[in-house]
């Protein structure tokens, strides 16, 4: 077959389907064009799935008749110049969303201009057009698309079920209307559940359509990010670590109002709740990018879905370093979903959705550290952060090791640390109780002279511990309910931390072991772990190996006392194929700290002191993140008094 010329009807089908690739894909582009159209209110109606039925209406600027003629041309707009294709401040600017759609369905149109008389229409089937003709219409324009894919029966085929792609068409809908809370956004049709986004105003109006649309729930849940780096801005809300989900479909990045999904922003995110939240699980968010036109090419994808920025470790730094900064910020908040879920226990449903009243149940009791001032953007933005890094919450000076952990991470012998607060003196654990090292427990004598604190203590943020349950579990009582702890989890957060605190300052205490261990291994991990004796060094622990099949572990972190050192080393050689792929010596030993800090936290099955207890309780509120544990766990919940009330009848 020679070279020729295709036809112009065969061209469209083609263009329209890099753009065109579903449903979706056509509300996206109409309802994108309603919002550079200045409308305050859209109207989606879908029926099947969009496969039959799509209608998009605005009461934006419309179109006049010339306008109108030209829509439906490809690479016609009114959004771009010729000198501007660096500059694009709208969502839209191609010109091909009109005639792809009239390409492959039946398209009409109806539009009227604020300065004409009356509206206009025309329509457009299987890239047919249809004479333009007056019509009876208010301002603004209405988009009505039928039988998508009619003109290539093929592509239907590769659509999904009805259902899945009114899904795919919710999605769409929710993340614009996440980016533009002023316009108010509705959804209907036979096939579906009704949407509603009204229109939100004022300074809060974009916290305002996050409750509407990840529900009250999420906001409840979140930390604020706000913060600057040259000419990037980043804002918007990130979930607690213990707010988490199974998959990544509730991320929403917004550049210039537009939604995205970009690998740089994705990776920066992981990076951020690294040390918090576990490999399996993902973080909520809804964060907002603000950077010069010029500075982010968004003509990357006909889908405009990718983006590329000119600094993309700029953008990636700032994204890390503010996600941290309200980490540490968040003191040890805990997620209020956890106290619903107990709740819902308790009361025998076995759901775990949100109670009545759960909003009020706690999870952080209303309390959390005080919001800093003085956040330093400059300082919250780092291209390498890491957990060895932490910046001052109220200076916003970056220094080495974790934030305000100079008392939670005291690593002065017990006996000279003390809560004065409620009449610690201090004391070393008992013997046998190397595990609980760093924890002020106060001495017989202290609490012989000490006021009366049982008062002052269920004033504090985790109340006064009143008992152990099952070996594992701390009750605490607070001014107006109860706290449950899982010592385990709460423990193994403290633990690591401190190991971080000394890997920051590079001075992890060690002992020596009176007779080394020797522990047999196949002759594959002895060597992994020989190649990685120098890292494993900085956090304490020294080994070598000791023939062919074996290890001799001779020297231990002295914070984590008497421990299981066969598991740990069984652990770590198990892991150690994973760490090979890892960015550096930072994050390796990042993984190294928190295996350590699970082997040498307290056990579920240990029975602790009531004094021992009490110090637990004030190290986590004195600890940055101890809210979960190393793997995004929670480590605590609340339950309100009037919730327990509420259980029992009496409310």
């Amino acid at each position: 077959m020679r070279v020729r010329q295709l036809g112009e009807n065969v061209i469209n089908q083609i263009a329209a389907g890099e753009v065109i690739e579903r449903p979706a894909s056509v509300i996206k582009e109409l309802v994108e064009n309603a919002v550079d159209a200045g409308a305050s209110t859209v109207e989606i109606v879908t029926a099947a799935g969009g496969k039959t039925l799509m209608r998009v209406s605005d009461d934006g600027r419309g179109m006049n008749r010339d306008d109108l003629q030209l829509a439906i041309r490809r690479h016609c707009t009114s959004k771009l110049n010729e000198e501007d294709l660096f500059d694009i401040r709208s969502l839209g600017f191609r010109g091909e969303a009109l005639p792809s759609i009239g390409a492959v369905s039946r398209l009409s149109i109806q539009t009227r201009h604020a300065d004409e008389d009356h509206a206009w229409s025309i329509s457009v089937e299987g890239g047919k057009q249809a004479p333009i003709a007056p019509a009876a219409r208010r301002k603004g324009t209405q988009v009505e698309v039928r039988d998508l894919f009619f003109a290539t029966p093929v592509r239907l085929k590769f659509l999904k079920s009805d259902r899945a792609e009114a899904a795919a068409i919710t999605e769409i809908v929710r993340r614009i209307a996440l980016a533009y809370p002023h316009v108010g956004f509705s959804l209907s049709g036979a096939d579906r559940q009704s949407l509603n986004f009204p229109a939100a105003r004022g300074e809060d109006a974009h916290l305002a359509r996050i409750a509407q649309v990840l529900g009250n729930d999420f906001t409840d849940n979140a930390m604020e990010i706000d913060a600057a780096r040259e000419n990037v801005r980043l804002s918007g809300f990130a979930g607690l670590p213990t707010y988490h989900r199974g998959n990544a479909q509730h991320q929403f990045f917004f550049v210039n109002g537009r939604p995205v999904k970009d690998k740089l922003l994705l990776s920066g995110l992981r990076g951020a709740y690294a040390d918090v939240l576990a490999r399996d699980r993902h973080p909520v968010v809804v964060l907002f990018i603000e950077v010069e036109p010029g500075l982010v090419d968004v003509n990357v994808h006909p889908a405009k879905a990718d983006v590329r920025f000119r600094d993309g470790q700029l953008v990636r730094g700032l994204l890390v370093g503010s996600i941290k900064q309200a980490l540490v910020q968040s003191g040890h908040r805990s997620s209020t979903a956890n106290a619903a879920v107990a709740l819902d226990a308790l009361r025998g449903s076995g759901g775990a959705g949100t109670a009545a009243g759960a909003g009020n149940a706690g999870g952080y009791g209303g309390w959390y550290p005080e919001r800093q001032t003085g956040f330093n953007a400059a300082q919250a933005f780092r291209p390498a952060a890491s957990a060895f890094e932490r910046v001052d919450p109220g200076t916003g000076e970056v220094h080495e090791g974790p934030a305000g952990y100079a008392t939670a991470f005291d690593l002065r012998e017990p006996e000279t640390a003390a809560y004065d607060a409620v009449g610690f003196a201090g004391a070393s654990p008992p013997v046998g109780q190397a595990g609980l090292a760093g924890l002020a427990i106060p001495s017989a004598d202290a609490r012989a002279h000490e006021v009366p604190v049982d008062e002052i203590r269920t004033r504090l943020p985790l109340g006064a511990a009143r008992a152990q349950v099952h070996e594992t579990y701390l009750i605490a009582q607070t001014e107006d309910g109860m706290v449950i702890v899982d010592q385990h989890a709460a423990h193994e957060r403290l633990v690591y931390e401190r190991l971080k605190d000394a890997l920051a300052r590079r001075d992890v205490p060690r002992q020596m072991l009176l007779i080394p261990e020797v522990i047999e291994l196949p002759e594959e991990d002895v060597a992994r772990l020989a190649e990685r004796a120098e890292d494993l060094e900085q956090v304490g622990l020294s080994l070598e190996a000791f023939g062919p099949g074996a290890i001799a572990v001779r020297e231990t972190p002295a914070m984590l006392g008497d421990m299981d050192i066969r598991g740990l080393v069984l652990e770590l050689a198990d892991e150690l194929t994973e760490w090979e792929t890892a960015d550096g010596v930072r994050e390796r030993l990042d993984h190294v700290a928190a295996t350590m800090a699970c082997h040498g936290s307290i056990r579920a099955g240990r029975r602790m002191r009531p004094e021992e207890m009490d110090a637990l309780l004030r190290e986590m509120e004195a600890t940055p993140l101890s809210g979960q544990c190393n793997h995004g766990r929670p480590t605590w919940v609340e339950l309100k008094l009037t919730d327990i009330e509420k259980l029992f009848g009496r409310k």
